[in-house]
């Protein structure tokens, strides 16, 4: 009897595995029609797209191309799209890694970390930079388009005799440049320079071995051209340097990487479930309503699933990592074009992948 029972466990593991193969396979067959179709609508030059589920890829596809003129087409495993708002997911993890290894306090004041930034008429906390509670401000006119070669502490200088926008906690206001800030306080809390707190301490141990710096005057050969509409034509867009402000849109990476990363939020290794729930709580203001935006991360429910997600938007580049924590999927989207609309898309994929 014993026998019969092991056979039968046996063979139904055997058909459960096939059936969800399957599915998983038609799928597939469906997202890449419809990402075709996606491709030709928005007029994208290069687009790339990673699914995995329980932590396994199940579906991995470039399309169309790294370069107009060339015509090198999309690898998701090599070709490196600027991810734009996600590098401040990544930063988020970093400093939830500060917080395990008892470096940082999520509550400690800015000015315990970054002592010589000019005094503002009201405190601020991490926790409050990193949800864009503070009241730092974001781009004012032209300076997201600066092509200005800076250190992360030489940006600094662009926003740090402003004013705060507000009374911390009392609005949500999104803001590049509070991530400028919780750069420098990783590098001060680690005593290491930042890009090299990222790499050693999120990217290696991820195996996120694609993922790196943006650096606008270096030769790259898997780096995507990046291009933008003007009117009804697709051109190059225009030299940017966003070194300065990695932390907060300064990072390229494939879809195959960001992948990788956003499994930490389902199976963290590098940061504690404790640190990572902090990342994935979302704030509150002072009256008591949801900012929907946690640490890094948004927060929200597609038919009551929950969802993470950060998107990112830039020079050439339009970009998604969404996070579907029940349901054990992470999808990874890259563009090499400026303002792609992709919200019917995400849905369409939505529907497919996870309802």
């Amino acid at each position: 009897m014993k026998k019969i029972k092991i056979l039968f466990l046996l063979i139904f593991t055997i058909y459960s595995s096939f059936n969800n193969a399957q599915t998983d396979k038609e799928n597939s067959n469906k997202a890449t029609i419809l990402a075709q179709n996606f491709l030709k609508e928005q007029k994208v030059p290069g687009m790339s797209i990673s699914v995995s589920k329980k932590g396994e890829l199940i579906w991995s596809k470039g399309f169309g191309f790294v370069d107009i003129k060339t015509k090198k087409k999309i690898n998701p495993k090599t070709t490196q799209f600027r991810i734009a708002s996600i590098s401040k997911t990544l930063t988020a993890v970093a400093l939830a890694k500060l917080v395990d290894d008892k470096k940082l306090n999520f509550n400690a004041s800015l000015y315990d970390y970054v002592p010589d930034f000019p005094k503002k008429e009201y405190d601020f906390s991490i926790r409050q930079l990193g949800g864009h509670l503070a009241g730092i401000r974001h781009y004012k006119g032209r300076e997201f388009l600066m092509n200005k070669k800076m250190s992360i502490v030489e940006g600094l200088d662009i926003f740090k005799n402003s004013k705060l926008l507000f009374k911390p906690q009392t609005k949500f206001k999104y803001s590049t440049y509070s991530f400028n800030l919780l750069s420098v306080v990783i590098q001060n809390a680690s005593k290491e320079n930042y890009f090299e707190y990222m790499r050693k301490n999120i990217f290696e141990p991820l195996k996120m071995f694609n993922t790196v710096l943006d650096v606008s005057n270096k030769k790259n050969a898997n780096r995507t051209k990046f291009y933008v509409k003007r009117k009804d034509e697709i051109i190059e867009g225009p030299l940017v340097n966003n070194e300065f402000k990695a932390a907060g849109g300064g990072f390229l990476s494939t879809s195959e990487d960001l992948v990788l990363f956003g499994n930490e939020f389902l199976k963290p290794v590098v940061i504690s479930k404790t640190s990572l729930k902090e990342l994935i709580t979302p704030q509150k203001t002072i009256d008591g309503k949801s900012t929907k935006y946690g640490i890094g991360v948004s927060v929200s429910k597609i038919n009551n699933i929950r969802k993470y997600s950060h998107s990112g938007g830039g020079i050439g580049a339009t970009s998604y990592l969404l996070i579907y924590p029940e349901k054990e999927i992470v999808i990874s989207i890259l563009t090499n074009l400026s303002r792609v609309k992709m919200r019917v898309f995400i849905k369409n994929l939505e529907t497919i992948f996870i309802e």
